[in-house]
């Protein structure tokens, strides 16, 4: 993505990061409209700086220490985590795990799954299934808002059973 950058605008990711600096942004939406309007980039480059200049990506950590961190003060929760990213990463070499600051995404083409320790005691599983009904524990995308369509909620390992990932897998299917 660096060198298509570079290759695209005429400038390398850490002169973007200036640019952005000198023009002291730091929310994201409005380092993607500085970047779009006034310097015409396409929307995934801008992504890609906008995540960058606020170090917000999970190329600027760790992978390993944003999950660490994540489970820190829940460590109860992270066999569910465990269980999930086992059972997600089966369905095919194609799955990319993406942790982030406070949740973990779960990619084919695009996201379809996101797991996010969201109290000390439960972690929301975020689901893209489109035009899906709500049903039982399959609920509406409560916190994730557009991010995910919808939610399970899960507080207990053995809560990652045949149902749930049913889902997930359809989830995955979908995502081609």
């Amino acid at each position: 993505m660096e060198q298509g950058l570079q290759d695209k605008t005429g400038k390398s990711l850490d002169e973007w990061i200036a640019v952005v600096n000198q023009e002291g942004l730091s929310k994201h939406g409005e380092i993607l409209a500085f970047l779009k309007g006034t310097h015409g980039m396409t929307h995934g480059f801008a992504n890609f700086v906008a995540l960058k200049a606020r170090a917000a990506d999970a190329g600027s950590y760790d992978p390993d220490d944003l999950v660490t961190t994540q489970y820190a003060q829940k460590p109860d929760l992270k066999p569910i985590y465990d269980e999930l990213k086992a059972a997600i990463t089966a369905f095919g070499d194609d799955v990319q795990v993406v942790p982030k600051k406070a949740a973990v995404s779960f990619v084919r083409k695009t996201q379809f799954a996101l797991v996010q320790p969201t109290t000390k005691t439960r972690v929301d599983l975020g689901l893209k299934l489109k035009d899906k009904p709500t049903s039982g524990r399959l609920e509406g995308s409560g916190p994730f808002g557009t991010m995910c369509t919808h939610r399970v909620q899960l507080t207990d390992r053995a809560d990652v059973d045949r149902e749930v990932l049913a889902w997930v897998k359809e989830a995955y299917d979908r995502a081609n």
